[in-house]
């Protein structure tokens, strides 16, 4: 975390910073797996749209952490996580009758992405200037 960050007025439930970085190793594993077993089982013509909305959510992903900590904007963040959760219940959903178990990996992503999205928006209403 940064100084910028350390200065915020924190939205309730907010974890400590430490609690970041073991959830993030354990979900990008969990998001690695749900991709590779899906890749392996889309076959064709079929993949391509899909292989469209997984690099935008990957693209999604990578801003926010540089619209929220480098540019300090979390209104422009909180933009861009609502459009990460979007494409991630649009990836859960096509990924079901593909590959279940690809669903079910991203399921736990979800449900802190939903959890972030809701500290991002707390952490703009507290500390808008």
């Amino acid at each position: 975390m940064n100084s910028w960050y350390e200065s915020l007025q924190r939205p309730a439930l907010t974890p400590p910073g430490w609690v970041f970085g073991p959830v993030w190793t354990v979900l990008y594993s969990m998001i690695a797996v749900s991709l590779f077993l899906f890749i392996g089982k889309v076959r064709g013509d079929n993949g391509y749209g899909m292989y469209g909305v997984i690099a935008l959510h990957l693209v999604l992903n990578f801003c926010w952490t540089w619209l929220f900590f480098g540019l300090r904007r979390p209104g422009l963040a909180l933009i861009d996580i609502v459009l990460l959760d979007v494409t991630l219940i649009f990836l859960v959903v096509r990924f079901w009758p593909v590959q279940r178990i690809s669903s079910i990996l991203l399921w736990p992503y979800l449900v802190w992405v939903l959890f972030a999205t809701w500290l991002n928006a707390g952490f703009y209403v507290l500390n808008r200037r």
